[in-house]
Parts: structure tokens; sequence; C-alpha cells
């Protein structure tokens, strides 16, 4: 699974920053807080820590626990959890990498075409090819 770098803490938005203990986070996810702990020693949420190591979750993590619990509830065992949530994120990535790329190449064929414009000259300014006498 991809890894879960955290954000600049001054950059954080409210659903990245960690704010519940192991408790709340488990009960928002309906789940028992030991299995909130076995998901993260199996790698699928990556909890914040505090500078004395309590575990801190976020709106974000919040929502990754209720996706891992829609999953299992279908019938998922939790390697199959980590390959879908590895792949779904894997899909976002690269639908914004899409978005980017088809934003650039607008960008591109708009430059090209302001390019054109400047070189295309007014028919009363362009130079008539002569032809010999008539």
């Amino acid at each position: 699974m991809a890894s879960m770098r955290r954000p600049d803490p001054q950059r954080q938005t409210v659903s990245s920053r960690a704010v519940y203990v192991i408790s709340v986070a488990a009960e928002l996810a309906g789940v028992h807080p030991q299995t909130l702990r076995i998901y993260e020693r199996k790698g699928l949420v990556d909890p914040a820590r505090t500078g004395g190591g309590s575990r801190r979750y976020s709106e974000r993590d919040i929502q990754r626990l209720q996706r891992i619990q829609e999953l299992t509830n279908a019938g998922l065992n939790l390697e199959g959890v980590r390959r879908v949530i590895e792949l779904e994120d894997l899909v976002q990535r690269l639908g914004r990498e899409l978005v980017e790329a088809r934003r650039e190449a607008r960008e591109a064929v708009e430059r090209t075409h302001r390019q054109y414009r400047r070189d295309l000259v007014p028919l009363s300014q362009a130079p008539v090819p002569y032809r010999g006498r008539r």
C-alpha cells in the first residue's frame, strides 16, 4: 500500500487534523478499539501519534475505517481490503494526474493557436504571387 505521508501541520485541512482518541474513533467507525489496533498492524490505517505515543485519528482516518468496515461486511478479508483500498488510492491519484495532463494539453493547444494567429498575415498584406503576363 502507498505510504501515507503526514502533511505539514500548518497546512493541514480539517479532514486531516488528527484529533480523535482511539475510543472515540472506534465508536465513530462502529468497531472495537482493539480492531483499530489490528487494522494499524495490518497497515490499513496509520494514525498520528502524540508526543507520548497515544494514537490520534483524523476525519480522513474515520472515513477510511468506515470504508474498511463496508468492505469487510461485504465479505472481504483484511488482505482483500488492503488491496482494494490500495487500488482505490491509485485510481484517485491517476484521476488527479489525468485532470492535470488534460489541463496541460489544453494550455499547449491554446499556446499553439495563439502562435498560429500571430503567424497569419492579413490578406491585404499578403504578397501576391507573380504569374507572368496574360
